[in-house]
């Protein structure tokens, strides 16, 4: 499919599926984290010409990720008439909560709480302007996923859902988004060390693309056993029922 056809598609399915919605929402919000998927995503939720709101949320963020989604959110700003953007910053909320938790201090937790405070404050902004909440996941994130429940995994609406990085790169490239943005090192921008996408991964995105297609791919058993551990994520909540 080409680019501009694949990208229409999207811009359009947004726009009907807001215009179906019982009580039509007035804007769409957007977290841009300086990453090319969020990129992607807000710039087509601004070719609609519905209300944009973007909002960078940085909380102890690496200043070249945030120097990105400043950069990306005042370059929308400029091209498009129906952008407004937020720079929330958490910094402050997240120690406080930090802090409250004493001894319960997994990193690993810690980088999914970021996610779910940004999370939080997405539908606090939704919430207070009529909107909804337009996620940034691709592909990949729903094959394995990689993301976090109840964070970045909250959305209300899925637009690029459908596309592989790969896919994602394209568009970007078709939108003319910032070469900056474009080719730096993917990352979920939660962790103070810095580590990117591949790292956690422990393979390239165009390796997972292979392997979750690909059973005789040489990541075949370590794309199963993510994706098997996060199941969890991908499936509906257990319900204890009665008979």
């Amino acid at each position: 499919m080409h680019t501009n056809l694949r990208v229409g598609i999207i811009k359009n399915w947004i726009i009907n599926y807001v215009n179906k919605m019982p009580k039509k929402a007035s804007a769409l919000i957007v977290g841009v984290s300086g990453g090319v998927d969020s990129a992607v995503v807000s710039t087509i939720c601004a070719m609609t010409k519905i209300e944009t709101i973007t909002l960078s949320m940085p909380i102890r963020q690496i200043k070249s990720q945030d120097n990105l989604s400043k950069l990306h959110c005042k370059w929308l700003k400029k091209k498009f008439k129906n952008i407004k953007y937020y720079n929330i910053d958490l910094n402050n909320t997240f120690a406080t909560f930090e802090k409250s938790l004493g001894n319960h201090n997994s990193e690993h937790a810690f980088a999914n709480s970021r996610a779910r405070l940004r999370m939080t404050t997405l539908y606090q902004v939704a919430a207070s302007n009529n909107g909804i909440v337009v996620g940034t996941g691709k592909v990949e994130d729903f094959g394995v996923g990689f993301y976090t429940k109840y964070g970045d995994g909250g959305v209300d609406i899925s637009p690029i859902g459908d596309c592989t990085k790969t896919q994602i790169w394209e568009i970007a490239k078709f939108l003319k988004i910032n070469d900056k943005i474009i080719n730096a090192p993917p990352t979920d921008g939660l962790w103070s060390d810095g580590r990117n996408d591949e790292d956690q991964l422990g393979m390239t995105y165009q390796d997972l693309e292979d392997a979750m297609i690909n059973p005789n791919s040489k990541n075949y058993k370590k794309y199963k056993k993510i994706r098997d551990y996060n199941l969890h994520k991908m499936t509906e909540i257990p319900v204890c029922k009665f008979k």
